[in-house]
């Protein structure tokens, strides 16, 4: 994890959450994923970490 306060992911649905544990479809919209290929930039934080280590089945990450 970087300490740059313009420390960024870019993380993508790469796989469907469909038929998944609820809680790890929650946390795919709460990553702001609405579907497949889909791709956000999100902060590097600790709780941003902590949610992709969750659900690191489903999306690819990339460090910007």
């Amino acid at each position: 994890m970087a300490n740059s306060k313009s420390a960024k992911l870019r993380v993508t649905l790469v796989r469907s959450p469909t038929g998944k544990i609820g809680k790890h479809r929650d946390t795919v919209r709460g990553l702001g994923l609405r579907r497949l290929h889909h791709t956000v930039e999100l902060a590097d934080t600790r709780e941003i970490r902590g949610m992709i280590n969750k659900v690191n089945y489903l999306v690819r990450v990339e460090e910007l």
